[in-house]
């Protein structure tokens, strides 16, 4: 895991997951915020990569179906500080057969400090918070410290470069 000498500048590394009912949700969610998502790296689960390459021509690597271990993918991911972001659109009314995946998957990016947005509107501070305003903050070193500032900027307004 490379330490904060090593970040410098990079893509940020974002999975993507949605539950049936919240594709929909998703699809519009990105196509919104295209500029954004095609500067990053980006995962997602079988179906919802597909989605957002043929809807949106975006490239994203897919594992499998959640329901077949994409969810445990992703999470395993996670874990080894391959991934910066999560956004995963839950359908909270629908009950899944594969909920302890879901809950292993949140509970792996909660121990490795990775944002995780579960609804549109963290997703939508997700965003805002990878975005260009945010672009002095690196991705957290997922050893439990706070991201720190890249290279070179003190984190000051002002500062030198």
């Amino acid at each position: 895991m490379p330490d904060e000498h090593e970040w410098g500048w990079r893509r940020w590394r974002v999975a993507l997951i949605a539950h049936d009912a919240k594709k929909p949700d998703l699809l519009a969610f990105v196509r919104r915020h295209r500029k954004q998502f095609a500067d990053w790296s980006l995962i997602g689960t079988e179906a919802t990569g597909a989605t957002l390459r043929q809807e949106l021509g975006l490239k994203v690597r897919s594992v499998l179906p959640a329901p077949r271990g994409g969810d445990l993918q992703i999470g395993a991911e996670i874990a080894s500080g391959e991934i910066d972001a999560l956004i995963f659109l839950r359908d909270p009314l629908t009950a899944q057969a594969h909920e302890p995946d879901i809950t292993a998957l949140l509970r792996v990016a909660d121990a490795q400090s990775v944002a995780v947005a579960t609804n549109l509107a963290t997703a939508g501070c997700l965003v805002r918070g990878l975005g260009p305003e945010g672009s002095n903050v690196t991705p957290p070193s997922h050893d439990g410290n706070q991201p720190v500032t890249r290279l070179g900027e003190t984190g000051q307004k002002g500062g030198s470069r």
